[in-house]
C-alpha cells in the first residue's frame, strides 16, 4: 500500500513539474497551482513512509527536507526580489527542494544550473538569429526572437528535479525502490 501511494505521489510531483515546464515554455508563466500540487503530493508520501515504513530509509528526516526547502526558498525569494528569477520559478524550485532534501539538493541545483545555462545560451541564439518563422508572440521563442532575454527556468527546475529524484532513489528504471510494504 505504501509503495503504491509513494509511486502515485512521485508521478504527480513529476507530472506537474512537466506541466509547469510546458507552461513556462509556452508563455513564461508557471501557475501557482502546479507548485501547490507538487507540495501536496509530498505530504502523504512522506507521512506514509514515516509512519508505515520508517525502516525503508526512503526519505530523509523531516529536518533535512524542511531545511532544504527553507534555504532554497530564502535564496529564490531574494532572486525574485531583485527580478533575477520569476515568482513561479521560486515556488517550483522550493517545493522540489522539499522533495529532495539535503541529500538530493546538490544534484538538483547542479543539473538545474547546467540546464538553465543551456537555455540561456539558446535564448541568446534566438535573440541573434531568429530561426523560427512565425513563433507565438507570447511564447519563450517569440519573446526571445524579439530581443527579450527571459529564460523558461521551469524547464531547468523540472529537469534538475527529475535527475535528483533518480539520484535519491525516488525513481529508477525499475520504478520506485526502497519500500517493502
Amino acid at each position: 500500500m505504501v509503495l503504491f501511494l509513494v509511486i502515485f505521489c512521485v508521478i504527480i510531483a513529476l507530472g506537474f513539474g512537466f506541466a509547469a515546464a510546458w507552461s513556462d515554455f509556452k508563455g513564461l508563466i508557471i501557475p501557482n497551482l502546479y507548485s501547490l500540487l507538487i507540495l501536496a503530493a509530498f505530504v502523504p508520501a512522506y507521512a506514509a513512509v514515516h509512519f508505515l515504513a520508517p525502516e525503508s530509509g526512503y526519505f530523509q528526516g523531516w529536518a533535512s527536507h524542511l531545511i532544504s526547502f527553507g534555504a532554497v526558498f530564502i535564496i529564490t525569494y531574494g532572486l525574485f526580489a531583485i527580478k533575477a528569477l520569476g515568482g513561479g520559478d521560486a515556488k517550483l524550485c522550493s517545493v522540489y527542494a522539499l522533495w529532495v532534501g539535503l541529500g538530493g539538493i546538490a544534484p538538483f541545483l547542479f543539473f538545474m544550473g547546467i540546464t538553465g545555462g543551456v537555455l540561456g545560451l539558446v535564448t541568446l541564439y534566438l535573440n541573434k538569429h531568429q530561426p523560427v518563422k512565425k513563433p507565438n508572440k507570447d511564447s519563450w521563442i517569440g519573446r526571445a526572437q524579439k530581443g527579450k532575454r527571459d529564460v523558461p527556468y521551469g524547464i531547468a527546475i523540472t529537469i534538475g528535479a527529475m535527475i535528483a529524484f533518480i539520484y535519491t532513489g525516488y525513481i529508477t528504471p525499475q520504478g520506485v525502490i526502497g519500500l517493502t510494504n
